[in-house]
């Protein structure tokens, strides 16, 4: 599995980013120094992400602790699978989250994914592999890569905050679709993962009123 970038090499590639395109200045100047974002990996990180879809911060919590302590501390593909979906919504899992968790631990049993292998993929084979578990979007494919894989050129256009910075960076009137924040983010490769915690956050920055949003430049 690749290493997420350390503190120095996150600043180097903040640095190089605006080399490349000088629209993130404003956001690299705003934006106070940041970590990696790293979450656990494998069947249970994607579960988890899963799990914290759609849920505010403290429920998710909540939810996963008791997910954690109704498995017994294991959570494995075959303790999911054997755990029927009404028993893992006591958990206080929607029947759709109980159902996706079976859905990815069946994936990893049957083969059709393997997470211990994973970082043997490019990150498009990786994403196509990931797509095509039933409750496993693109987004969530992208970021599990980005948080739970350590992957350093990985984009998430279809994320709305991204999407909107990207707007202001760009003094725009309309935030880009996806397909459109994908293309625009190909100049930043190879650290499109820095660029999207970036402008994460500066959308937080900006959110929080720890940095003014100014008119862009004509």
């Amino acid at each position: 599995m690749p290493l997420p970038l350390n503190p120095v090499q996150i600043a180097a590639a903040r640095e190089a980013l605006v080399v490349l395109d000088p629209a993130l200045a404003r956001a690299h100047v705003q934006t106070p120094v940041f970590g990696w974002r790293l979450r656990r990996g494998g069947f249970e990180g994607l579960f988890h992400m899963i799990v914290d879809q759609q849920v505010s911060v403290a429920s998710a919590a909540a939810i996963w602790a008791r997910v954690e302590t109704g498995l017994a501390g294991e959570v494995t593909p075959h303790r999911v699978l054997a755990t029927d979906i009404e028993t893992l919504r006591s958990f206080g899992l929607s029947i759709q989250k109980a159902t996706y968790g079976q859905e990815i631990a069946r994936a990893q049993v049957e083969g059709r994914i393997d997470f211990d292998h994973l970082e043997q993929l490019s990150d498009a084979e990786a994403i196509a592999r990931l797509v095509a578990i039933k409750g496993v979007g693109k987004w969530t494919a992208e970021t599990f890569l980005m948080f739970c894989e350590g992957r350093q050129d990985v984009f998430p256009g279809g994320d709305i905050a991204l999407q909107e910075a990207m707007r202001w960076a760009d003094g725009a009137t309309l935030r880009p679709t996806e397909k459109q924040a994908w293309a625009r983010a190909e100049i930043w490769s190879p650290h499109r993962s820095v660029a999207a915690h970036l402008l994460w956050g500066w959308y937080g920055a900006v959110k929080r009123g720890e940095a003014v949003l100014e008119e862009h430049p004509a």
